[in-house]
């Protein structure tokens, strides 16, 4: 059963890591071909099974070692029908490799876990489309049907919560937060922003958190911004208003090309970690409820290892 469903330690006043760009790390660093980025599919078999349970693992060791908790979310980012179907997997496969991905965590979790190194496991959606285009627009009704069937997996599992990544348009942030309602699940929403700090859709982020408050009776435990550069939208959070602590994490990326480029490249662009881990550092104060950092494309071990550094000194220099 889980063991944080009901109370997620992240919303406490401590600090909380994840891992870094999964997919990216795959393909550059470990050499594979993993079409559509579909790291679930590594679960077919003991070996790429083993591959993502290493993975897990170093972030794991990296949590224990530096103190801080940790949210392990499940490989399972195109473990939605649209997506698995051009793999070749049916509606009961596609749910079993969901749950084998949490079951994979679970595992981790009962080797790493510590009184101060709790870790949360995520059931991780991410969009219908495309995560960088508006490709599939749906109503937030269709979205919730749509994404409900990957959301009731997890909640059979022992996932403490869904967690929703690189949303492009609020409706299908909606649709993915009244999919857990409709589940009794905590859910996080990670809206994805391009080089102008808006969506893809053209909202700003401020309209798409507010606006899927407003229409979901603001059942999100909170909110995040992934897969992009802090240089694409720290101007964004330089604002006031509520909404602002409603956002409690950043996987951000460590290249600072547009969405476009990203698509289009064939060499991955790691940026510089020590200078990530330092605008984490800085966008703390913007973001004064920032709890879960990670990264996203182009980051590794190395960016959250900074990220982390830098998070564990901003909290110690806190009054």
């Amino acid at each position: 059963m889980s063991q944080y469903r009901q109370h997620l330690p992240q919303l406490d006043d401590r600090l909380f890591m994840t891992d870094g760009g999964l997919e990216t790390t795959l393909i550059f660093h470990n050499g594979l071909d993993l079409p559509y980025f579909a790291a679930f599919d590594l679960l077919k078999n003991d070996e790429g099974t083993a591959l993502l349970e290493d993975y897990f693992k170093r972030y794991a060791e990296m949590a224990r070692r530096h103190g801080v908790g940790l949210v392990l979310e499940s490989p399972t980012w195109r473990a939605n029908r649209d997506w698995a179907e051009k793999l070749g997997y049916s509606d009961t496969t596609l749910a079993e490799a969901n749950r084998k991905a949490i079951a994979l965590l679970v595992r981790v979790r009962a080797e790493y876990e510590s009184p101060v190194t709790p870790i949360v496991i995520s059931g991780n959606l991410g969009p219908r489309g495309d995560g960088y285009r508006v490709d599939a627009r749906m109503s937030a009704d269709a979205a919730r049907d749509y994404h409900l069937q990957q959301v009731e997996t997890f909640s059979r599992t022992d996932a403490d919560m869904v967690a929703a990544f690189t949303i492009n348009y609020s409706e299908e942030g909606i649709g993915i937060v009244n999919a857990a309602k409709a589940c009794e699940m905590p859910i996080a929403i990670s809206f994805t922003l391009e080089t102008d700090g808006r969506l893809p859709s053209g909202e700003t982020l401020r309209e798409a958190i507010e606006r899927t408050d407003a229409d979901t009776g603001s059942y999100a435990v909170y909110y995040m911004i992934n897969c992009a550069h802090p240089s694409h939208f720290e101007e964004v959070l330089r604002s006031e208003g509520a909404w602002l602590k409603r956002i409690r994490g950043l996987r951000a990326n460590a290249s600072r090309r547009s969405h476009a480029e990203l698509d289009e490249a064939v060499d991955l662009d790691d940026g510089n970690p020590s200078e990530l881990g330092m605008q984490y550092g800085a966008l703390h104060t913007l973001l004064p409820n920032m709890a879960v950092v990670g990264g996203c494309c182009g980051t590794d071990h190395r960016h959250v290892e900074e990220i982390c550094r830098t998070m564990k000194q901003v909290a110690a220099e806190r009054p």
